[in-house]
């Protein structure tokens, strides 16, 4: 029996039995790693020459406004052309960027407005190639093989993000930044020959021209997503839990730990690294499976759940009780995304599934840094521990309200 054959007799690594997907897959959670170093060799290296936090504050805003300008326009050039070939441009472009800021910094020459551009130019091809990637997934394997797929994805990314920064500070005291850019060049380098090689095996070449002007071809996907409830409602519900739930979780969870427990940076990490744990559980829970059955009121469900979570985490418990809710926190949000993307990828037209997930993006993400500095504010006025109990009973009542729609409950 075959490498393949056995492979797709596992429940989770099942997509791996796909070559196509096997290689693609393989070449962005390399590429993962490379993010993980680039996001630490900017950091250190910013910190370190400018001892400024508004500096550091400033790259990070140039990498991710462009994301958010472009999402739209990303989302077309997904639909109009090869999503495996809007992939190879974003890979390239990337490498070729990562590897200008190595020469640079290996020549004493890097500046912080060299890193603005970096940031400039990874945003702007990202609200592309993110789109392009979780679209193309359809198209390499079976539908009875997403749910592995979109777990593997994440597995990927998670274990980059766990172990890519302790790499990332090894190879920076090794070899310096210079080293840890190379590398991240590299790695999209890496990322960019696995995407050409299943290019050419599936002669996946440009994708119908559109359906007219690149307005009409937007207005077509929002079209697609207000004509369909069931997309509309989670992604209005999504905007609005950066608020209440991704807000508190990121900018109030340490001030609680420091301020209100009076504990430290260890106890951080231990909720974290148990928020982690459980989404790793929930991604091979998922992956295991074929199909999940009643799949709207799951998702919903596990969003409950998760603001439920947080709402805990913010209540004076012993500290075991905090991290079981972390643990269940991590088990929510990732069963709520893994089946949202496997939902999307089956239910979704695929000429216009680019479009729309670059809608569900923009209208997920865009008000997290308003999120974020709100709950920060918040959490100075009144405490953390109450933005952390009411950000999460009031998720799960909005969530909630969401489940009452006749179109969300019947979505399986």
């Amino acid at each position: 029996m075959g490498l393949g054959a056995r492979l797709a007799r596992v429940p989770l690594p099942r997509a791996l039995a796909h070559r196509s997907f096997a290689l693609v897959w393989g070449g962005q959670t390399v590429s993962r790693f490379g993010d993980s170093l680039h996001t630490i060799a900017i950091a250190w290296w910013v910190i370190e020459e400018t001892g400024s936090a508004a500096a550091l504050g400033l790259v990070l805003a140039c990498a991710t406004v462009p994301q958010l300008v472009f999402l739209l326009l990303g989302g077309v050039l997904v639909d109009r052309f090869s999503r495996l070939g809007v992939m190879l441009v974003a890979d390239v472009v990337r490498a070729v960027a990562a590897g200008a800021v190595a020469l640079l910094a290996w020549h004493g020459d890097l500046a912080v407005w060299h890193l603005c551009a970096l940031g400039a130019v990874f945003g702007t091809v990202s609200a592309a190639f993110f789109p392009a990637y979780l679209a193309a997934v359809p198209d390499l394997l079976p539908d009875d093989a997403l749910p592995s797929a979109n777990s593997l994805r994440f597995v990927g990314s998670r274990a980059a993000n766990i172990a890519g920064p302790a790499l990332g500070a090894a190879l920076i005291a090794a070899g310096g930044i210079p080293l840890a850019f190379a590398l991240d060049a590299l790695s999209f380098a890496v990322a960019a020959v696995a995407v050409a090689m299943v290019g050419r095996d599936l002669a996946l070449h440009r994708r119908a021209a559109g359906e007219g002007s690149v307005l009409h071809d937007l207005r077509a996907g929002i079209g697609t997503v207000a004509g369909s409830p069931w997309l509309w409602v989670a992604i209005a519900i999504a905007g609005v839990s950066n608020l209440t739930l991704e807000g508190p979780l990121a900018a109030v969870l340490p001030a609680l730990v420091r301020e209100t427990r009076g504990e430290g940076v260890r106890t951080l990490a231990l909720l974290n690294g148990l928020s982690a744990t459980g989404a790793l559980a929930a991604a091979i829970w998922i992956g295991r499976r074929s199909r999940v059955r009643r799949r709207g009121p799951v998702l919903y469900g596990a969003w409950i759940a998760a603001g439920l979570a947080l709402a805990v985490v913010g209540l004076p418990l012993p500290l075991v009780a905090i991290g079981l809710a972390m643990l269940l926190l991590g088990v929510g949000e990732t069963t709520l995304n893994l089946i949202w993307a496997q939902t999307l990828q089956e239910f979704v037209p695929r000429e216009r599934l680019g479009r729309v997930l670059s809608i569900d993006a923009l209208g997920s993400l865009s008000l997290a840094p308003v999120g974020y500095a709100l709950a920060g504010l918040a959490a100075d006025a009144v405490g953390p521990a109450r933005v952390l109990v009411g950000g999460g009973l009031l998720s799960a009542a909005i969530v909630g309200c969401g489940l009452l729609h006749p179109a969300v409950r019947g979505v399986d």
